[in-house]
């Protein structure tokens, strides 16, 4: 097996329950949302979606298999992106919401491309250099920077919406939704520029491992289960595998994984 990082494994892992998930539901995964319902061979293409996860994810953690595995998934999330959530973006500019899931997509791209540039093989570093290596880690790590600031923006837009997802043995939740809404916009801000930007990665992973375990776990365990708490609860499992390979990524340089 070939494990760079935990959060490595633990990407991995999240992409194989997810091809097992849809698989067995025989629709798209949570994390494959704003498909046109009118797309021709949509049934197919969640199958596709789910196997290709399967696939990617096991490939992931092997040393032989890993450099394919990491190519077509990042491929493959980047295109998803651009022709699903990008689409959105251009359909309704003026609302945050679109930017917030195109940001949910961008975190698992972010993700699969840090391992895409780390096991890049010699022909990717040849005709793509500056998308793998340590110039692909940085476009990765601004990637990911650009979805922390449209999360922090919809913690202030949908302020109604955050605010009561915070516990209730928490006081002051309207300002705990600030708070945290601050916290994402400060660590986007902080990777794109270099200033601490080892620490904002880690602690915004943080951040979005304690929104799982605060506010989902909690949620699911009480027994309430609904398609939508359940469909949060895991794109918050994929955010957070998405956002530990990034924060991995500045404590491993690609010459030591290679």
């Amino acid at each position: 097996m070939r494990i760079a990082s935990v959060g490595h494994a633990v990407f991995a892992a999240t992409l194989i329950g997810l091809g097992i998930l849809g698989l067995i539901q025989g629709g798209f995964a949570p994390i494959w949302d704003s498909v046109p319902k009118a797309l021709p061979a949509r049934e197919l293409l969640a199958y596709l979606c789910s196997l290709i996860c399967l696939v990617c994810g096991v490939g992931l953690l092997f040393a032989r298999t890993a450099p394919s595995a990491a190519r077509v998934l990042f491929v493959y999330l980047f295109v998803w992106m651009l022709l699903i959530k990008v689409r959105v973006i251009v359909l309704m500019p003026l609302v945050e919401g679109a930017y917030q899931s195109w940001g949910e997509t961008a975190v698992i791209v972010a993700g699969a491309w840090v391992l895409y540039a780390w096991f890049a093989a010699d022909s990717d570093r040849r005709r793509l250099g500056f998308a793998v290596g340590d110039k692909g880690v940085r476009l990765a790590q601004a990637l990911y920077a650009l979805a922390l600031i449209a999360f922090g923006l919809s913690h202030f837009v949908y302020l109604n919406l955050t605010a009561p997802l915070v516990p209730g043995w928490l006081p002051a939740h309207t300002f705990w939704a600030y708070f945290t809404g601050c916290t994402y916009l400060a660590a986007g801000v902080a990777i794109l520029t270099g200033v601490w930007a080892k620490l904002a990665a880690v602690l915004s992973a943080w951040q979005i491992g304690l929104f799982l375990l605060l506010v989902w776990v909690p949620v699911v365990a009480a027994g309430h289960v609904s398609a939508e708490n359940w469909s949060e609860t895991i794109v918050n499992v994929a955010l957070l595998a998405g956002a530990w390979v990034v924060a991995d990524s500045y404590r491993r340089k690609s010459a030591l994984i290679a």
